[in-house]
């Protein structure tokens, strides 16, 4: 019987209003007026609003196996399973999945039951980085739900296609896949819950692949779709990560910071929270914020994210080679899957040659080109020709590593990655200067130190000023005492308040010598006032 609670939730449904729904069809199952088709709607919307849908999909799922209806049951397992994977309750999640596995015993192996849980059984191969036997399975999960009818079930096979592809290095084989499984959400013909999950999985996939253009379509897109459902809980957080991550690349920090900080409220308490802390530690490692980048790598990893290679870039930063070395060494020994080598192989390169280990920069640049050539990735390019620049120029070959670190450039520059190209551009002054010509070493440093101040790259605005003038200078008389303290205590990390407290002076007082600094200086940010006091030897002793 259709009552006036559930006729409105249903109508709150189709518009995808969720907390509407949720309320309409709950208050309808508070009167045992719910039928199992609204059942079902009752729980995707308690999910979807931000509920706790877990005692919902298993009352979904006794219902349905009670009334034979064993495909509906997989699928509401799966569903519930998915879920609390999602919460971190991973025991809970397989003793749903070994329930679900005895009531669809036996059904028929060509219907759509078995299909959902060989998604889980895909899944575990892809973590593992075992692409092969993952793709074999996911091939067969398409063709079941192409066989029934299922588009939920052969979009989660799709996308599962695409990922063992990728996994397996064959990265244009797997974006076709990856793009039909998309195109399936913008056509409507998947469930919201299912269109979340191909959406996060789609992005995360070709974030490691260094797919950054299709990444950047597609969180745009999962951007459109979020904001169409405002009542909408799940997969926000998972796209502001996703958005800070792109911003990064394109030298937007102050927002990328904001959409990281935002994701990790969002998802705080739940796994996926690990990438959102992860993607805030990065964006405080490349601005100089230690404390906060080394505080942000930790709640990564308490959530289950390996903290790494970013950790280890950290512990460089900081002067700490051998930890450094050590910790790269092993993230490169344990990442079969090569999405995950091409992430690892170029900080490995970096950390080896700040290491003096020469023979270990060559193999994996040499490992990171081969990765290159074989899946056609221009970030992975990019960023293999960086690698390959910067090991030539450590072997004394600066006429090469010149050719090769112009190529880098252009790679980075076209994709419209700021803060990796004046990086590069760092490396090629270095070569200029190896090859007698100082000038061009200035200018391409030049170049590099506008786009970090810009930016608040405050480590590389230091290794600039190092390369540029590294004899320490006295500061100029033009700052008066008080102010060359103010400019140490700021090139030191300090906080206005920091400063204030430790100088025994007002916040208001620190931020008219400031602006008296930048004055005198001709500075305009706080970043550069860094570098400056680093170039002329402010920033380790006092000067009072």
């Amino acid at each position: 019987m259709v009552t006036g609670s559930t006729a409105a939730g249903r109508e709150a449904f189709a518009r995808r209003a969720w907390g509407e729904a949720f309320d309409a069809f709950a208050q309808a199952d508070g009167a045992n007026l719910l039928g199992l088709d609204d059942l079902e709607r009752l729980a995707t919307a308690a999910y979807l609003a931000g509920h706790d849908a877990t005692e919902l999909w298993a009352r979904t799922f006794h219902e349905c196996s009670r009334t034979g209806d064993v495909a509906r049951a997989a699928r509401g397992a799966f569903l519930l399973a998915f879920g609390l994977f999602s919460k971190g309750e991973a025991a809970r999640a397989a003793g749903w999945l070994a329930r679900a596995q005895k009531a669809v015993a036996g059904a028929d192996a060509q219907g759509p039951a078995h299909g959902y849980l060989l998604v889980f059984e895909g899944l575990e191969h892809l973590e593992a980085g075992d692409g092969v036997p993952a793709l074999a399975i996911f091939e067969r999960v398409a063709e079941l739900g192409e066989q029934v009818g299922d588009c939920d079930l052969s979009t989660l096979g799709t996308l599962g296609r695409g990922q063992a592809l990728m996994v397996q290095g064959r990265l244009a084989e797997g974006a076709v896949h990856l793009d039909e499984a998309i195109v399936a959400i913008t056509a409507d013909e998947v469930s919201p819950v299912v269109a979340g999950i191909v959406y996060c999985g789609a992005i995360e996939t070709c974030q490691r692949a260094f797919d950054l253009r299709r990444a950047a379509e597609w969180t745009t897109a999962l951007d459109r779709w979020c904001d169409a459902q405002p009542d909408l809980v799940p997969y926000r957080g998972q796209c502001l990560v996703h958005r800070s991550q792109i911003l990064q690349v394109h030298g937007a920090w102050s927002a990328a910071a904001e959409e990281a900080r935002r994701a990790c409220e969002r998802l705080a308490g739940t796994p996926a929270s690990g990438e959102a802390f992860y993607q805030l530690g990065e964006l405080h490692r490349v601005q100089g914020q230690t404390d906060q980048a080394e505080e942000a790598y930790r709640d990564a990893h308490r959530a289950g994210r390996e903290p790494q290679p970013g950790l280890a870039l950290l512990r460089l930063a900081q002067g700490r080679v051998d930890a450094a070395i050590g910790a790269i060494r092993r993230v490169v020994g344990e990442a079969l899957a090569l999405p995950m080598r091409a992430a690892v192989l170029g900080p490995h390169v970096e950390i080896s040659l700040a290491a003096g280990d020469l023979a270990a920069a060559r193999a994996g640049a040499e490992e990171l080109s081969a990765i290159a050539s074989d899946v056609g990735a221009p970030g992975v390019a990019a960023a293999a020709a960086q690698a390959t620049g910067a090991v030539l120029l450590g072997e004394g070959d600066a006429r090469r590593a010149l050719q090769t670190l112009r190529r880098a450039w252009s790679g980075w520059h076209e994709l419209d990655a700021p803060y990796d190209a004046a990086r590069v551009r760092v490396l090629v002054g270095l070569a200029c200067r190896a090859l007698g010509d100082e000038e061009g070493a200035a200018m391409e440093l030049d170049a590099a130190r506008w786009i970090f101040e810009q930016l608040g790259a405050v480590p590389d605005l230091v290794r600039v000023a190092e390369l540029s003038s590294p004899g320490p200078g006295a500061p100029p008389g033009a700052l008066t005492s008080r102010e060359a303290e103010v400019l140490m205590l700021v090139a030191r990390g300090r906080t206005n308040r920091e400063v204030a407290a430790e100088l025994f002076i007002s916040d208001k007082t620190v931020a008219r010598h400031l602006s008296n600094i930048f004055a005198k200086l001709g500075l305009s940010s706080r970043a550069a006032a860094t570098a400056w006091a680093y170039e002329h030897g402010l920033a380790g002793s006092s000067t009072t």
